[in-house]
Protein backbone atom coordinates (compact mmCIF):
# COMPACT_ATOMS: atom_id res chain seq x y z
CA UNK A 1 0.00 0.00 0.00
CA UNK A 2 2.76 2.40 0.95
CA UNK A 3 4.44 1.93 -2.44
CA UNK A 4 1.20 3.08 -4.10
CA UNK A 5 0.44 5.98 -1.74
CA UNK A 6 1.28 8.60 -4.39
CA UNK A 7 -1.14 6.99 -6.85
CA UNK A 8 -3.94 7.13 -4.29
CA UNK A 9 -3.06 10.73 -3.47
CA UNK A 10 -3.24 11.69 -7.19
CA UNK A 11 -6.80 10.39 -7.16
CA UNK A 12 -7.74 12.30 -3.99
CA UNK A 13 -8.02 9.06 -1.99
CA UNK A 14 -6.84 8.80 1.59
CA UNK A 15 -5.40 5.61 3.00
CA UNK A 16 -6.13 4.16 6.43
CA UNK A 17 -4.88 0.83 7.67
CA UNK A 18 -6.54 -1.41 10.25
CA UNK A 19 -4.60 -4.11 12.01
CA UNK A 20 -5.21 -6.42 14.93
CA UNK A 21 -1.64 -5.83 16.07
CA UNK A 22 -0.43 -3.50 18.82
CA UNK A 23 0.90 0.00 18.18
CA UNK A 24 4.45 -1.21 18.92
CA UNK A 25 4.00 -4.00 16.42
CA UNK A 26 2.90 -1.40 13.83
CA UNK A 27 5.96 0.71 14.49
CA UNK A 28 8.22 -2.32 14.03
CA UNK A 29 6.27 -3.42 10.95
CA UNK A 30 6.58 0.04 9.37
CA UNK A 31 10.36 -0.11 9.81
CA UNK A 32 10.38 -3.50 8.05
CA UNK A 33 8.23 -2.23 5.16
CA UNK A 34 10.42 0.84 4.67
CA UNK A 35 13.61 -1.25 4.82
CA UNK A 36 12.25 -3.88 2.43
CA UNK A 37 11.07 -1.27 -0.10
CA UNK A 38 13.79 1.41 -0.28
CA UNK A 39 12.42 4.91 -0.80
CA UNK A 40 8.98 3.83 0.39
CA UNK A 41 7.48 5.58 3.41
CA UNK A 42 4.35 4.58 5.30
CA UNK A 43 2.69 7.98 5.47
CA UNK A 44 -0.87 6.95 6.31
CA UNK A 45 -2.33 6.11 9.72
CA UNK A 46 -2.71 2.52 10.88
CA UNK A 47 -5.33 1.90 13.55
CA UNK A 48 -4.60 -0.75 16.14
CA UNK A 49 -7.39 -3.21 16.91
CA UNK A 50 -5.79 -5.77 19.25
CA UNK A 51 -9.22 -6.96 20.47
CA UNK A 52 -10.22 -7.62 16.83
CA UNK A 53 -13.61 -6.01 17.41
CA UNK A 54 -13.39 -3.59 14.48
CA UNK A 55 -11.96 -6.04 11.98
CA UNK A 56 -14.73 -8.52 12.83
CA UNK A 57 -17.40 -5.82 12.36
CA UNK A 58 -15.87 -4.90 9.00
CA UNK A 59 -15.67 -8.57 7.93
CA UNK A 60 -11.89 -8.33 7.74
CA UNK A 61 -11.15 -11.84 9.00
CA UNK A 62 -10.36 -14.88 6.92
CA UNK A 63 -13.28 -17.32 7.05
CA UNK A 64 -10.97 -20.35 6.97
CA UNK A 65 -7.47 -19.55 8.23
CA UNK A 66 -6.87 -19.63 12.00
CA UNK A 67 -3.92 -18.98 14.30
CA UNK A 68 -2.67 -21.60 16.81
CA UNK A 69 -5.19 -20.27 19.38
CA UNK A 70 -8.13 -20.84 17.02
CA UNK A 71 -8.64 -17.14 16.25
CA UNK A 72 -9.53 -16.27 12.69
CA UNK A 73 -6.60 -14.68 10.91
CA UNK A 74 -7.04 -11.14 9.72
CA UNK A 75 -7.67 -11.10 6.01
CA UNK A 76 -6.27 -8.73 3.49
CA UNK A 77 -9.54 -6.89 3.25
CA UNK A 78 -9.90 -3.65 1.41
CA UNK A 79 -12.78 -1.20 1.47
CA UNK A 80 -13.25 1.88 -0.67
CA UNK A 81 -15.46 4.43 1.05
CA UNK A 82 -16.90 7.27 -0.99
CA UNK A 83 -17.19 10.93 -0.04
CA UNK A 84 -20.73 10.12 1.13
CA UNK A 85 -19.16 7.77 3.73
CA UNK A 86 -20.76 4.72 2.10
CA UNK A 87 -18.79 1.60 1.19
CA UNK A 88 -18.41 1.54 -2.60
CA UNK A 89 -16.24 -1.57 -2.79
CA UNK A 90 -15.31 -4.35 -0.44
CA UNK A 91 -12.70 -6.95 -1.34
CA UNK A 92 -11.75 -9.85 0.88
CA UNK A 93 -8.48 -11.52 0.03
CA UNK A 94 -7.60 -14.59 2.06
CA UNK A 95 -4.86 -14.15 4.65
CA UNK A 96 -2.60 -16.13 2.33
CA UNK A 97 -3.07 -13.89 -0.74
CA UNK A 98 -1.72 -10.41 -1.36
CA UNK A 99 -3.77 -7.66 -2.94
CA UNK A 100 -3.43 -6.63 -6.57
CA UNK A 101 -2.86 -2.88 -6.27
CA UNK A 102 -3.17 -2.28 -10.02
CA UNK A 103 -6.69 -3.74 -9.82
CA UNK A 104 -7.52 -1.62 -6.76
CA UNK A 105 -6.43 1.53 -8.61
CA UNK A 106 -8.41 0.43 -11.69
CA UNK A 107 -11.54 0.02 -9.58
CA UNK A 108 -10.97 3.36 -7.84
CA UNK A 109 -10.65 5.06 -11.24
CA UNK A 110 -13.86 3.37 -12.40
CA UNK A 111 -15.78 4.34 -9.26
CA UNK A 112 -14.65 7.95 -9.49
CA UNK A 113 -15.55 8.20 -13.18
CA UNK A 114 -18.96 6.60 -12.60
CA UNK A 115 -19.70 9.03 -9.77
CA UNK A 116 -19.11 11.99 -12.11
CA UNK A 117 -20.88 10.64 -15.20
CA UNK A 118 -23.80 8.30 -15.73
CA UNK A 119 -21.58 5.49 -16.97
CA UNK A 120 -20.33 2.03 -16.15
CA UNK A 121 -17.00 0.50 -17.06
CA UNK A 122 -16.85 -2.79 -18.95
CA UNK A 123 -14.81 -5.83 -18.02
CA UNK A 124 -11.05 -5.20 -17.88
CA UNK A 125 -11.60 -1.45 -18.43
CA UNK A 126 -8.54 0.77 -18.08
CA UNK A 127 -8.27 4.55 -17.85
CA UNK A 128 -8.74 5.96 -21.36
CA UNK A 129 -10.81 3.02 -22.63
CA UNK A 130 -14.41 3.59 -23.74
CA UNK A 131 -17.11 3.45 -21.07
CA UNK A 132 -20.74 2.36 -21.26
CA UNK A 133 -23.46 4.98 -20.98
CA UNK A 134 -25.97 3.96 -18.33
CA UNK A 135 -29.11 2.38 -19.83
CA UNK A 136 -31.29 4.81 -17.84
CA UNK A 137 -29.88 7.75 -19.85
CA UNK A 138 -32.21 8.54 -22.76
CA UNK A 139 -30.89 9.17 -26.27
CA UNK A 140 -31.62 12.89 -25.86
CA UNK A 141 -29.79 13.03 -22.51
CA UNK A 142 -26.86 11.07 -23.97
CA UNK A 143 -26.49 13.61 -26.80
CA UNK A 144 -26.34 16.45 -24.24
CA UNK A 145 -24.16 14.65 -21.70
CA UNK A 146 -21.72 13.24 -24.25
CA UNK A 147 -21.37 15.85 -27.02
CA UNK A 148 -18.30 14.01 -28.31
CA UNK A 149 -20.75 11.31 -29.39
CA UNK A 150 -21.10 7.61 -28.76
CA UNK A 151 -21.34 4.35 -30.62
CA UNK A 152 -23.99 1.72 -30.16
CA UNK A 153 -23.08 -1.96 -30.11
CA UNK A 154 -24.76 -4.09 -32.74
CA UNK A 155 -26.57 -6.73 -30.69
CA UNK A 156 -28.58 -9.76 -31.84
CA UNK A 157 -31.57 -8.37 -29.92
CA UNK A 158 -31.39 -5.11 -31.92
CA UNK A 159 -31.65 -3.25 -28.62
CA UNK A 160 -29.52 -0.13 -28.35
CA UNK A 161 -28.79 -0.10 -24.62
CA UNK A 162 -25.06 -0.82 -25.00
CA UNK A 163 -23.65 2.61 -25.91
CA UNK A 164 -19.93 3.38 -25.69
CA UNK A 165 -18.25 6.75 -25.29
CA UNK A 166 -15.07 8.29 -23.90
CA UNK A 167 -15.02 10.59 -20.89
Amino acid sequence: MAAYADEFSKRGAKLLGFSCDSIQSHQDWIKDIEAYTPGCKVSYPIAADPTREIIKQLNMVDPDERDPNGNQLPSRALHIVGPDKKVKLSLLYSATTGRNMDEVLRVLDSLQKASKHKIATPVNWRQGDPVVISPNVSKEEAKQMFPQGYTTAQLPSNKDYLRFTNV
